[in-house]
């Protein structure tokens, strides 16, 4: 599957979590349920995922872990706020880094209209 296939049943899966549920709920309830839902389209689906730091030539396991990781390729972080900032933008583009992934979503469920909340990330390796 490629990465596009990948990221477009992600965001379906999303929106239909979303519909299901509405905004408000805890992260952990929208990573469980998006979990559910990717697996029962046939996806691989890992949820926090470590992805360890290297320095000093050393790997260093310092507790940064992905809510979801989707067919070994997609970075998935979820948030359920009232809005989306640099920060949380921040953190995917520094797990697409560490975990040496080229593409992330970062979908925040406290979106009124989910639409609203996903962001697609890239990253140039």
């Amino acid at each position: 599957m490629e990465l596009n296939e990948i990221s477009a049943a992600v965001v379906d899966a999303a929106m239909k979590v979303h519909s299901a549920l509405g905004s408000g709920l805890l992260e952990n309830v929208y990573e469980a349920c998006l979990r559910r839902e990717l697996q029962k389209r046939g996806l691989k689906v890992l949820a926090e995922v470590g992805f360890p730091v290297t320095y000093d030539g050393e790997t260093i396991d310092v507790g940064y872990r992905v809510d979801l990781l989707v067919e070994d390729q997609v970075v998935v972080e979820l948030k359920s706020v009232e809005k989306l900032c640099e920060a949380h933008k921040a953190q995917l583009l520094t797990y697409l880094r560490l975990g040496n992934k080229r593409l992330g979503l970062l979908i925040n469920f406290g979106d009124a209209h989910l639409k609203d909340g996903i962001k697609r990330m890239v990253n140039n390796l």
